[in-house]
Parts: structure tokens; C-alpha cells; sequence
């Protein structure tokens, strides 16, 4: 993958994560590529759906599954501007996703590099290839940024 692969992919997860925001949902947005054509993408969006399950990650992992026609999405990437939960990481693992790109690192919620680091477990049967980091900055600044007016 080219530099500016990454940057576009960073890009259109952080264009979803705005739309969140914009709708008054904590500002996380994810896209699934498969052989480098989206075929997945989702924002938060539990407040809207009434569903707590309704996280970025999830919602583009349920678009790309039924785009692709499968429950697997080997050889696909998620890209996503926040440290999934360990909910995120667990769909990430029976989704089988073979590379995980994640901008902003989560202490408090982060299942991948924080709390139950669960792609470190030994029960955990799929471990993706992961890359944090990607876009950070920008990512960090939307969440300061939401969380700042909503005080």
C-alpha cells in the first residue's frame, strides 16, 4: 500500500467519524477496504439506532459482510480513528480482518493496546496484523474538540 493509500483511507474514516459528530454521536468513523476499494464504512451511531452495538466498527464491518456476501473478511483492512473497545476487537476477530489501522490510541476504553489488550489473548483464535497511529492528530482533535462542548 502507497503513502497516499493510507492517507486517503485515514482520511475517508475521519470524514465518518465528522459526520458522527455531526449528529451528535461521539465522533468514530471506520471503513473496510478489500483489494483497496471500500466496501464497507460506518460511523457511530447507538444514540440514533438505540443501539449500543451501533459503534463505527461494527457498523462497517456489517456493510462489507453483506457487500462481500460472507461473514469473513479475510484480506480486508479496517481502518478507524479510534482504539476500538473490546466489543470492536472481538467483531475484528471473528470477522477475521487480516490488518487493523487505528489513529487515536483510547486509555480509557482501548481494547487493543490498552485494558484487556485482547488480540494478546490466548483465547483469541484471529489476531490481525495492527497499525496505530494512522491519522492520529486529526482524529484526537475531533474527539477533544466533542468532548470540550459537551461540557
Amino acid at each position: 500500500m502507497t503513502l497516499d493509500h493510507a492517507r486517503l483511507h485515514a482520511a475517508q474514516a475521519l470524514d465518518l467519524a465528522r459526520r458522527a459528530a455531526a449528529l451528535g454521536e461521539v465522533p468514530v468513523g471506520a471503513i473496510v477496504v478489500h483489494q483497496g476499494r471500500v466496501v464497507g464504512q460506518g460511523h457511530n451511531q447507538p444514540r440514533a439506532l438505540h443501539d449500543p452495538t451501533a459503534h463505527a466498527e461494527i457498523m462497517a464491518i456489517r456493510a462489507a459482510c453483506i457487500a462481500l456476501g460472507t461473514d469473513r473478511l479475510t484480506g480486508c483492512e479496517l481502518w478507524v480513528t479510534l482504539e476500538p473497545c473490546a466489543m470492536c476487537a472481538g467483531a475484528i476477530a471473528h470477522a477475521r480482518i487480516a490488518r487493523l489501522y487505528y489513529a487515536a490510541s483510547d486509555p480509557k476504553g482501548g481494547a487493543v493496546e490498552h485494558g484487556p489488550r485482547l488480540f494478546h489473548q490466548p483465547t483469541v483464535l484471529h489476531k490481525p496484523e495492527v497499525y496505530a497511529g494512522v491519522g492520529e492528530s486529526e482524529a484526537a482533535a475531533l474527539l477533544k474538540e466533542f468532548f470540550a462542548r459537551r461540557r
